[in-house]
């Protein structure tokens, strides 16, 4: 499994390949090339070698040579090829494989045990009544919308039922959302219905947000489907939608950023039978603005499911387990 001097000495390289571009090994280095316009030749954009890379995220489409995978695999390289959208093609990680200790203390938690889902969801309010002070709006929805997300943060600790926690968690979620987008005709987040512009665009950013956690947990061998928080469901990856709860906040800061300076519209979107439905030729242009949101956190979001990991292994107190704060 990965150490602190793995951390301090390597690195996640992230590697764009929607554009025309090639992976190589030569000479026991990784490098990235690039095709010269009008000519076949190719210019080498980057090198480096293997022992510098902790993980390899390539996004886009590219062929993966033999020599590739084996020089991933004598360093410990975790490779990763995700879609655009983030959405994982291909993974393969030398670290990941038959965790089977840590698959049996997922399956032994009980069900009624709420002490890390309360963290998550803690975590996440915190976020929240952030976004909300970094508006620095005094409005009568803004400061309604703090108090509630302040008492729901302080109720949290003393829940002692999942079905309380999820009503928490939802009462603070409505009143953010309310005073959050309420410049943009806000009514209420509906996930996945794409009933206006607004909720759609959240739901491009969240399940981008989604795939991105995804590839990071698939590193570490969790069984995605067990969760804390979220229950089994049919074919829900649960583990993936706690681990998200806490970085939501980057991709509601971004979307509310990316109105205000007309980078996002209700003009992209076309309705199709009832849904707002992005048009094709936007699609580039939202992946970009959130993949630039999210790849300056990749170390963040790196260590907190390994600090996540740890303690989860080593069964300690929740006041241990991690947070991240935006």
């Amino acid at each position: 499994m990965f150490t602190h001097k793995d951390i301090e000495y390597r690195t996640i390289f992230v590697v764009n390949c929607i554009k025309e571009r090639s992976l190589r090994v030569s000479n026991g280095e990784f490098l990235l090339e690039e095709q010269v316009e009008n000519s076949d030749k190719m210019k080498t954009l980057t090198k480096l070698p293997f022992q510098k890379i902790l993980a390899l995220f390539v996004i886009g489409h590219i062929k993966i040579t033999t020599p590739l995978i084996e020089k991933c695999q004598k360093h410990g390289v975790a490779l990763i090829v995700v879609k655009s959208n983030f959405r994982p093609v291909f993974f393969w990680s030398n670290s990941a494989e038959a965790n089977y200790l840590l698959h049996q203390r997922q399956y032994q938690l009980e069900k009624e045990d709420i002490r890390i889902a309360r963290i998550i969801v803690s975590n996440k309010i915190q976020n929240q009544i952030k976004l909300l002070q970094n508006t620095r709006r005094k409005s009568g929805a803004t400061e309604f919308a703090k108090s509630i997300c302040i008492k729901c943060k302080e109720k949290v600790v003393s829940i002692s039922e999942h079905t309380q926690l999820m009503g928490i968690e939802g009462l603070a979620s409505k009143a953010f959302f309310s005073a959050y987008f309420q410049d943009y005709n806000w009514t209420a987040r509906c996930p996945r219905t794409k009933c206006d512009a607004l909720n759609a665009t959240l739901d491009i950013g969240y399940t981008i947000l989604f795939n991105y956690i995804e590839c990071f947990l698939r590193m570490f061998g969790f069984d995605l489907y067990v969760g804390v928080f979220h229950r089994l469901w049919f074919k829900r990856k649960s583990l993936v939608c706690d681990i998200m709860e806490p970085f939501r906040c980057i991709i509601e800061k971004t979307v509310r950023t990316a109105y205000n300076r007309n980078l996002f519209s209700p003009k992209d979107f076309e309705i199709r039978k009832g849904e707002y439905m992005l048009k094709h030729g936007k699609n580039q242009d939202y992946c970009k603005v959130f993949f630039n949101a999210l790849i300056p956190y990749k170390t963040e979001v790196f260590r907190y499911i390994q600090q996540y990991y740890r303690c989860f292994m080593k069964q300690k107190s929740t006041s241990q387990y991690p947070q991240f704060l935006i």
